[in-house]
Parts: structure tokens; C-alpha cells; sequence
């Protein structure tokens, strides 16, 4: 953590209160970093994860709305006078089936998870060109846009549109910024196992990741300060796949070469 160095940088992280985005909101203010996080609403009472984010600049503002984006880019810009580095981290999508998902839910999943991470890259590429060092643009992705996404079909169509697009952008937007992604697999959060995985689902899904266990909102952080930094400067279109291992072939589960893979 300390060959980070953001000292001087301003940093936004969307959908930064809670689970994956606290930790990056975290892990950059660690580093040094103004940080700024926003989200459809800022708890007034903070749950643990937000607390710990005090000294991190937190804004009410929806993604999804690009008159929300212009104010919350204005305002960073008068409040530090500089965009470092976006993590467009916010998105999700609850189950839904495909064959029943109405068109008003497919809409809004590709509405969050593609179109609002394409207007805020928009905008703060703007802000970027026009600094002497640039910046960079990260998107979180997700392995949903690169395999089979069942259940959430709306979703892993919009992940891979943004895998897509991060290829485009670090072509039209090079030299000055640099677009990269981070796409995990399963993360485990608090907000994750509260609302639909059981421990027992949890540790049934860990059973079948190579490392173990499955990937943590630090993780994901770690993966973004690095692709952040100088460290990556010539990381530009790249896609950081953070997946434990990957998954193992399903076909091997009904051969006896499945036992190679058995952990002691």
C-alpha cells in the first residue's frame, strides 16, 4: 500500500459508500488522495463502512442523470481545481430472468451499468484533456460480461458493452487519459450476504473458485490503485480480470479428471 502515492490527486469513486466502492474511496484516501464519492443519497446515519469514510467528500448525486454528473464534475473542479482519477464503480442488478423481465427493468439495468458510466467518462475526459498530466478513467467491470450471465442477462450484456468501450475510449482519448477496467468475479460484501447469499452459499460459491474463497472489496481496491498509478502507465484498454482462479469447467465435475483439481 505505501508504493501508492496519490498525494495532491483528486479522486472520484461512484456508488462510494458502501461495499466495493467504500473500499476504493478508502484505499485512495490512504494513498493520499482527495476523494470524493457519491451516490443516490448519503446516509445521515453511517453504517460502519461509511464512517470509516469521514474524511472522504461525499455527494448526492445520480449517475443516471446527466445533469447530476455536470454538477457533481463542476463542483469537484471548483472545490480542488483538478479530476485525477474516476472509478466508475456504481451498477448492480437484482435477478431477474430474461424471458420475464419487463422492458422497463432491462432498460434501467443498461441504463446504470453502460450509459451512465459512458456520460461520466464523457464529461470527466473533458475536464482531463485540459490538464497538464491527463488522468485516468477506470471502470469496475465484472466476469458477468465476459461468460454466461443467467439471470442476469441485462447485465452481463451491459458489462460487456463497457469492457468494449474502455478498448474504444483508451484509443480516442490517448495520450492524455488513460481508460482501463477491473472486472471481478463474485465479491463478497456485507450488503451481498445480508440480501441474497446465505454463509453457506457463500462458502458452497468459495468451493468452486481455485483460490478458495472469493474476491473482497479489497480486491478490488488494491486492483484499482494500481492500474491508477504509474506503476500501469502503459496499461491503457486493459481489462484486470480478478476471478481467484477462474471457474473450473463444469464438464470435469462428470469425468474423473475432475479429482486433479481437489484441494487437500
Amino acid at each position: 500500500m505505501t508504493a501508492f502515492d496519490f498525494s495532491g490527486k483528486t479522486v472520484l469513486v461512484t456508488g462510494g459508500t458502501r461495499g466495493i466502492g467504500a473500499a476504493i474511496a478508502q484505499a485512495f484516501r490512504l494513498a493520499g488522495a482527495t476523494v470524493y464519492v457519491c451516490g443516490r443519497s448519503i446516509p445521515n446515519a453511517a453504517p460502519d463502512d461509511v464512517q470509516a469514510l469521514a474524511p472522504i467528500r461525499s455527494v448526492a448525486a445520480d449517475v443516471r442523470d446527466i445533469d447530476a454528473i455536470d454538477a457533481l464534475i463542476a463542483r469537484i473542479k471548483a472545490e480542488t481545481g483538478r479530476l485525477d482519477v474516476v472509478v466508475s464503480n456504481a451498477g448492480g442488478a437484482p435477478f431477474a430472468l430474461a424471458a420475464q423481465a419487463s422492458p422497463r427493468f432491462t432498460e434501467s439495468v443498461i441504463r446504470l451499468n453502460l450509459i451512465a458510466p459512458l456520460w461520466l467518462a464523457q464529461r470527466a475526459n473533458a475536464v482531463m484533456q485540459r490538464q497538464d498530466e491527463g488522468g485516468v478513467l477506470l471502470f469496475v467491470g465484472s466476469v458477468s460480461g465476459l461468460r454466461p450471465s443467467p439471470g442476469t442477462a441485462a447485465y452481463g450484456a451491459a458489462k460487456a458493452g463497457v469492457l468494449s468501450a474502455v478498448r474504444s475510449l483508451a484509443v480516442e482519448w490517448a495520450p492524455k487519459v488513460r481508460v482501463a477496467a477491473v472486472s471481478p468475479s463474485l465479491v463478497q460484501t456485507e450488503a451481498a450476504t445480508a440480501d441474497h447469499i446465505s454463509e453457506e452459499g457463500v462458502k458452497a460459491a468459495a468451493a468452486t473458485v481455485p483460490a478458495g474463497r472469493l474476491a473482497t472489496p479489497d480486491d478490488v481496491a488494491h486492483a484499482c490503485l494500481f492500474l491508477a498509478s504509474p506503476y500501469a502507465s502503459y496499461a491503457a484498454g486493459s481489462n484486470l480480470v480478478l476471478e481467484g482462479g477462474g471457474e473450473v469447467p463444469a464438464f470435469l465435475a462428470a469425468t474423473s479428471s475432475g479429482k486433479v483439481f481437489e484441494r487437500a
